[in-house]
């Protein structure tokens, strides 16, 4: 019987090593965990190992990727069959070119998406890509793909024809709406159909920053500015150099934090933490929150003059509840989403639980129902939404999910998919703790 292909995952984040492997167990059967690349040599000679990935930083702090480079080296001189893809958060095209010079397979970018990290190995395993150690790549793999928006409902259709007049302007734009109603979606197609749709797209969760760590993630900082700061950085602000900025979340901003952001977006500058240099920034903004907003302003929980600021053109996304019609279209679209995902037959509708389906009142958006689609082709029950005697009607599926500990599972795991298994945001998202978090993952079996 042939030898598993035996991946390892090298990183200090435990949330890195928990999520990833949470990814690659589904499909390969030997992955491994290790937080300390001094183990590396150790691990190496004690048994084969197919696959590594690689962080290219393990020092708090230090963003060079030279210990990435290093631990590299040593990889291929101590077992020169073992294939390295290595992992950066920062995207450093010239690091990325040195690294595959010097035997990395191939690259990949934290937060990575996680069919093409998937794709990305298997390709390796099955001899599909051998690259030589001088194979060179220009830039990272593009992923931009046209997002596509589904709904013919008269509200959406509105809304179309504002993105449509709005898009091709550098108006800021504020985007309101429930959770899982698609405000990322909005803010990505509002980009592509702008003239800076070459340019970078960049989003910030706002609500998942430690207020400590706000300027130097929007406006990056300089060696020395703090303990950690062992090299310049740049924030979010340059990354979005000539593109579009989307601040997700705004609403979550505490007033002091407001106001340093204010005075970014009033003056279009930055300064770096520990620097006195003042940068001019190119970026076209555009905002989303699922707080009432105006209420905030009230309140004067969120600063008026800011919301001036952000809000030249508000677009309000309406609940599905509000768009009913949509629900079956939907449907037919993840069907065919997940039933090429999963290579299997897209599942089917009969004219009774259409019906059924347009009535609930989907809590969860879009994004609820793009989930029991999922989980509905995952069973592999052909038609499992079709309604007859020997299946289950597409009620009793919703009102499945109404059950207590279900919809506290599907929670979870909305979470966990909306940061690609990153524990620590999860959890807060959830309100729990992240041990409470690993608790209840336990207990499901996720």
């Amino acid at each position: 019987m042939p030898r598993a292909y035996s991946i390892l995952i090298v990183d200090d984040d435990e949330d890195i090593l928990l999520s990833a492997k949470m990814v690659l167990k589904r499909h390969f059967s030997s992955v491994n965990t290790e937080n300390n690349p001094h183990k590396l040599e150790q691990l190496l000679q004690s048994s084969p190992v197919d696959l590594i990935l690689l962080d290219m930083n393990f020092t708090s702090g230090f963003t060079s990727g030279k210990e990435g480079l290093r631990w590299l080296k040593k990889i291929k001189k101590i077992s020169p069959r073992t294939e390295v893809i290595l992992m950066t958060a920062f995207g450093d095209v010239q690091l990325a070119v040195r690294g595959m010079k010097e035997g990395a397979a191939d690259f990949i970018l934290k937060p990575w998406e996680n069919d093409e990290l998937i794709q990305n190995i298997k390709l390796i395993k099955g001899g599909e890509i051998s690259p030589p150690p001088s194979r060179k790549r220009s830039k990272p793999r593009d992923r931009q793909e046209k997002t596509e928006i589904i709904g013919s409902d008269t509200q959406m259709k509105g809304l179309f024809s504002i993105i449509k007049k709005v898009a091709p302007t550098d108006a800021n734009v504020l985007i309101l709406g429930e959770n899982g109603t698609g405000k990322e979606l909005f803010a990505k197609s509002i980009h592509e159909q702008s003239t800076r749709a070459k340019g970078p797209f960049i989003q910030v969760d706002l609500g998942a920053i430690a207020a400590n760590l706000f300027e130097s993630e929007l406006f990056g900082h300089v060696k020395g500015a703090f303990t950690d700061a062992r090299e310049d950085r740049k924030g979010r602000f340059e990354a979005a150099e000539g593109g579009t900025l989307f601040l997700d979340e705004i609403g979550n901003l505490s007033l002091p934090l407001q106001a340093k952001l204010l005075t970014a977006l009033q003056s279009r500058t930055i300064t770096r933490v520990g620097s006195n240099k003042v940068i001019p920034v190119n970026i076209r903004l555009v905002c989303a929150t699922n707080k009432d907003i105006l209420n905030m302003v009230k309140e004067q929980s969120f600063r008026q003059d800011l919301l001036y600021r952000i809000n030249t053109v508000p677009l309000t996304l309406p609940p599905l509840r509000e768009r009913n019609t949509d629900v079956s279209e939907l449907v037919a679209f993840f069907a065919k989403k997940y039933a090429e995902k999963y290579q299997t037959q897209p599942i089917s509708l009969s004219a009774q639980v259409r019906k059924q389906l347009e009535s609930y009142a989907w809590p969860g958006n879009v994004r609820e129902l793009q989930h029991m689609v999922e989980r509905a082709t995952i069973m592999g029950v052909d038609s499992l939404l079709e309604f007859g005697t020997n299946e289950p009607t597409a009620t009793q599926v919703v009102s499945a999910t109404l059950n207590l500990e279900e919809r506290e599972k599907e929670a979870i795991l909305q979470a966990l998919k909306k940061f690609d298994g990153n524990i620590s945001k999860a959890a807060k998202e959830l309100g729990l703790g992240r041990t409470t978090l690993y608790r209840k993952m336990d207990k499901y079996g996720l």
